[in-house]
């Protein structure tokens, strides 16, 4: 059926007046809006050729495998750098009467003790003392050689373990000095020098202390 629309709109069946509201039409007749053609359906993506998942859209990776569609590629990951794992477990020390380093000093008035059993204690972070225990003057290391060396000063060397896990050796200003393995000269008053498993610090008459890495 044919309809009309008059001056206010209204859709009349007949061309002259609104069958509505009256108002003179004039004959013109509406004419039906067309449909907007429908939406051609989207083309659908092909799917990733690395895993076969469906691609969404144009993106550019695939959500599963991250394959590159623009390159071809999957990307990879760079392993990190291999971090060096610190060592664990505690440095030993062994304290011995060392007769060779006795006969190499020779302080006069010592003699060198008939009876020497060696020991080996734990060395204990951050900081190891060695001299011998006074109750005058105040000093209590923790390695005390009082009953087994009289050429130990009371302060006589310090043990340090530094934030790298690396032991040091200093001579706190000793008597008969502080001496590293078979150096001839000993170190100086507050001088420091790093320490390996093996190395063997001297002090007093005969004593000798070989470190151990654990």
């Amino acid at each position: 059926m044919t309809t009309y629309t008059c001056p206010k709109g209204h859709a009349s069946g007949t061309d002259d007046f609104c069958d509505e509201c009256g108002a003179k039409i004039g004959g013109t007749a509406s004419i039906p809006a067309a449909a907007p053609p429908a939406a051609a359906p989207a083309a659908a993506s092909p799917p990733c050729p690395h895993c076969g998942a469906p691609r969404a859209g144009a993106s550019r990776f695939c959500e599963d495998c991250g394959y590159d569609h623009s390159t071809g590629k999957v990307p990879t990951l760079t392993a990190p750098p291999a971090v060096a794992t610190p060592v664990t477990g505690q440095w030993t020390a062994t304290i011995a009467a060392d007769r060779a380093y006795f006969e190499e000093n020779a302080i006069e008035g010592v003699t060198f003790p008939a009876e020497a059993p060696e020991r080996t204690v734990t060395l204990p972070a951050p900081q190891v003392r060695i001299g011998r225990r006074s109750t005058s003057k105040g000093t209590d290391p923790e390695i005390d050689l009082a009953d087994s060396d009289p050429g130990v000063s009371h302060s006589h060397a310090l043990l340090t373990l530094s934030v790298d896990g690396v032991w040091l050796v200093s001579d706190l200003g000793s008597t008969n000095g502080t001496y590293l393995n078979a150096e001839q000269q000993p170190l100086g008053a507050g001088q420091t020098r790093q320490l390996k498993g093996g190395d063997q610090v001297h002090v007093g008459a005969w004593t000798t202390i070989t470190l151990h890495a654990p």
